[in-house]
């Protein structure tokens, strides 16, 4: 312990140097506005600046554009918006690459974007890109818990346009106030970076450069200087919807109706409380558009974690996910005591709703101009019921599987000198209910040195449930990590830390705690040019784990891989695992028992070709061997493809074999509390086709299906021993009959379009059906068609959504 911290410190103090020179823009005020057509004859463009001289970031680092390639932006404001005007040069138009796609997508298309960080903090910003083919992508910049920065779900309401010509292709932007936040002060700067895509040779360009070999991208932003007197709008806009759903399921049941409808209506608000803060509210929402799960066979104690894909939950949320504390999934999941219904005699479960509605979400969220920001977030859902029937009486009574629940978070995030923050935050599930409440909160902290090339991150959390008895079961988390963060050498040392008590499920996620693990990571990469290269890197892991209590070594994993760019935009990978045995205290999935887990080999190796190609795609293999004293081994490949007929139409598949042999697993605990194991084998096959045709930038048809199967066939079974050894169970009542086949098909079908800014209408068709069986046959041909022959669950919607600003209803007014 004492080592680690002196690494730390050592790291934090070493010698700070000054920032490298930024660029500079002036922006000009405008008292006509620009016409957003694409087309940059107006004569107020004549008088602004020209920011020129963009750098590269791939394929070739700190590589400056070719005169007949440059680029030229200027920026314009008035008291209503930013206005941006950009010209990319080509040679010819037909190096401009523009792939149509719904929004939110670039695909293969040219791009350019413009990032705001309209509170130069370094640390938070916005970005509105727009394609080569007209299409709108945005985003949120800010620290995240995966290293992740961007935030592509965030979505605003603005202006572009495009025009392809012979000298390459223009585009014009309007972003209006209303979907930006800034401080109230008389003079502004903001922190600016503009981003030019040329897909035809996969070179990312940016105004201001952007080091590789430093940490971070908004804080190696430029500055856009000479903003004065702006008065925030009020930001007031209203998203009401409708939708109807027809839903068949087969059931041929009488009583139960095979086809029912559904008629919902609600609506979003947005509103700026004032200059910084923003309210967002969904009232009744509606989710069922999102796409389906990836549903798997799940033979691992813990649960899955999956995707969100409801977009409340997704947007504007980045200052809710410090810290890692949000599983936003965990709001309208499956009801806390889904699975502990009581019957009594002659009682059966006939229905079980497997969620729970959610009745209303809000969030409240802004950064001041002393760098505060605030974060409030809280939802509202719906109790659940079960229904249990009498099989001998035909009487129904309801049994409680969830209560009335409130979720809720508050965050204050403070930014600090050199791109640091420091933040408080707490989450809270109040259960109105006999069930308990749970509450988990604490600080998390990223500290810089003044040149960035040092930092201390982490968190430190405390949980505490309680009962309706009184009882309280509290626990405690902590993470510390020291990183070296520029250079071609970096590294990071990082220690972790969760007491058996500390549980922050009811609103984030962690499948175990009880640990205390220690990692060491070092990366070497090279980003100028060789020979053959591009960029390389090579990287090494060391990861050792043990439990605190009581006290025992789990696992260890020794890795060390890396990756190159070829000349010819080939992206190539590869690394290599070894642990040592350990102990597995969570697969027995009986108090005090652990296995013991042999050594193992892991090889992987990947890559993927030039995604501006018109087919373009990649692969995966992975190949495992375990030394449990059979020939047990692993395999996994993955190829994946997409094909690019022409600008509106492509389509693609993503498929995965994974053969096991010769694996040992918990399979049950019997009647006396064994653990009981089986050795097996296993075969999952997963295929996910996509398609997309985009009619235009405003309107498209996606189409997702995917096929997952999976089966267990066990060989022989055994009994897990109190020093985690196993032994054959003979004779064994277990048999052929607790094979299991699962397999999962869905298809997604949207037909989206805006027909509106901000607006939009989108019809969408769900086809889904799911079997789990004992014992199930093998094949993965007779699975596929009895699957599709399986009673299917069809699912026919449309959903309007409206778009109403309150600063253009007032315009209207009064003409």
């Amino acid at each position: 312990m004492k080592f680690i911290f002196t690494i730390i410190f050592t790291g934090i103090i070493l010698c700070a140097f000054s920032q490298a020179p930024v660029k500079k823009l002036l922006a000009t005020k405008t008292n006509t506005a620009p016409k957003i057509d694409g087309v940059i004859d107006d004569d107020v463009w004549k008088t602004a600046p020209v920011a020129t001289d963009f750098v590269e970031l791939n394929p070739v680092a700190g590589r400056h554009e070719k005169q007949e390639e440059r680029t030229e932006v200027r920026i314009l404001y008035d008291n209503t918006a930013i206005y941006v005007a950009a010209r990319m040069y080509e040679t010819g138009a037909e190096k401009v690459q523009h792939e149509l796609t719904n929004r939110d997508n670039i695909a293969n298309s040219d791009f350019i974007g413009i990032v705001l960080d309209t509170y130069l903090d370094g640390i938070n910003a916005s970005g509105f890109y727009v394609t080569a083919a007209g299409v709108q992508f945005d985003a949120k910049y800010a620290p995240s818990s995966n290293g992740n920065n961007e935030d592509p779900s965030w979505n605003a309401v603005w202006q572009s346009a495009v025009k392809i010509d012979a000298n390459g292709w223009t585009a014009e932007l309007k972003i209006p106030y209303s979907a930006l936040r800034f401080p109230q002060k008389d003079v502004q700067t903001w922190g600016l970076n503009l981003i030019r895509k040329r897909q035809i040779e996969q070179k990312q360009l940016f105004w201001n450069e952007l080091d590789p070999k430093k940490n971070g991208f908004v804080n190696q932003e430029g500055q856009l200087s000479g903003i004065e007197k702006l008065t925030p709008p009020l930001r007031l806009a209203f998203y009401p919807y409708m939708s109807t759903y027809v839903n068949n399921y087969p059931y041929n049941t009488p009583g139960v109706a095979n086809t029912t409808g559904a008629l919902n209506g609600g609506m979003d608000v947005k509103y700026g409380i004032n200059q910084s803060f923003t309210l967002d509210m969904t009232l009744i929402p509606d989710f069922g558009q999102v796409q389906s799960d990836n549903q798997v066979l799940n033979l691992t104690p813990f649960r899955i974690k999956y995707n969100e894909n409801r977009s409340f939950f997704t947007e504007g949320t980045e200052l809710f996910n410090k810290g890692g504390l949000f599983y936003s999934r965990n709001i309208g999941g499956q009801p806390i005591d889904y699975a502990n219904v009581s019957l009594n005699a002659h009682e059966e479960i006939v229905k079980n709703p497997t969620e729970t509605r959610l009745l209303n979400a809000t969030k409240v969220s802004g950064r001041m101009a002393n760098g505060l920001a605030i974060g409030v977030f809280n939802a509202v859902t719906q109790g659940a019921d079960a229904t249990v029937r009498d099989t001998m009486s035909g009487q129904t009574r309801f049994v409680q599987t969830s209560p009335v629940t409130n979720y809720n978070i508050i965050v204050l995030d403070q930014n600090l000198k050199n791109n640091s923050d420091i933040a408080l935050i707490n989450t809270n599930v109040n259960r109105f209910g006999h069930n308990y409440n749970a509450d988990v909160g604490g600080l998390v902290y990223n500290l810089n040195n003044k040149k960035n090339s040092y930092s201390l991150t982490g968190y430190g959390f405390m949980s505490s449930l309680s009962y309706p008895d009184k009882t309280k079961v509290d626990g405690a988390a902590y993470e510390v990590s020291a990183n070296k963060t520029l250079g071609t050498f970096t590294w990071n040392v990082v220690e972790d830390f969760a007491s058996p008590n500390y549980n922050p499920n009811d609103l984030g996620f962690l499948n175990n705690p009880n640990y205390l693990d220690h990692t060491i990571a070092t990366q070497y990469a090279i980003y100028k040019p060789t020979k053959y290269f591009n960029q390389w890197n090579v990287w090494t892991n060391f990861y050792y784990s043990r439990r605190v209590e009581p006290a025992a070594f789990q696992t260890i994993d020794a890795a060390i891989g890396g990756n190159v760019t070829l000349k010819n935009l080939w992206q190539l990978g590869t690394n290599e695992h070894i642990q040592p045995g350990g102990h597995d205290f969570y697969a027995p999935e009986v108090a005090g028992l652990f296995y013991n887990t042999p050594s193992s080999y892991r090889f992987n190796f990947y890559g993927n070709t030039n995604r501006a190609k018109r087919l373009s795609g990649g692969f995966f293999v992975q190949i495992v061997e375990v030394n449990n004293g059979q020939r047990s081994y692993t395999n996994t490949s993955e190829i994946f493809y997409t094909l690019r007929i022409n600008n509106k139409f492509s389509f693609g598949e993503d498929v995965t074999y994974n053969p096991q042999r010769n694996v040992y697993g918990f399979l049950t605990v019997d009647a006396n509390n064994v653990s009981v194991f089986s050795l097996y084998n296993r075969n999952t096959v997963e295929n996910i086709f996509n398609l997309k045709y985009t009619f235009n930038d405003r309107m498209g048809l996606t189409l997702r299906a995917r096929h997952y199967w999976s089966r267990r066939s066990n060989i022989s079974f055994y009994n897990l021993q109190k020093d985690g050894s196993l032994v054959q169970r003979i004779p064994s009542e277990f048999n052929a009959t607790n094979d299991e086949d699962f397999n999962t098909f869905n298809v997604d079908m949207v037909y989206l379009w805006e027909f509106a800014p901000g607006s939009e209408l989108s019809i969408a068709y769900k086809n889904s059906s799911l079997t789990d069986v004992y014992p199930g046959q093998p094949g993965y041909n007779y699975n596929l068609h009895n699957t599709l022959n399986q009673p299917q669950n069809n699912n026919f919607s449309i959903k309007v959504q409206y778009y109403i600003d309150y600063q253009n209803l007032k315009k209207r007014s009064k003409a």
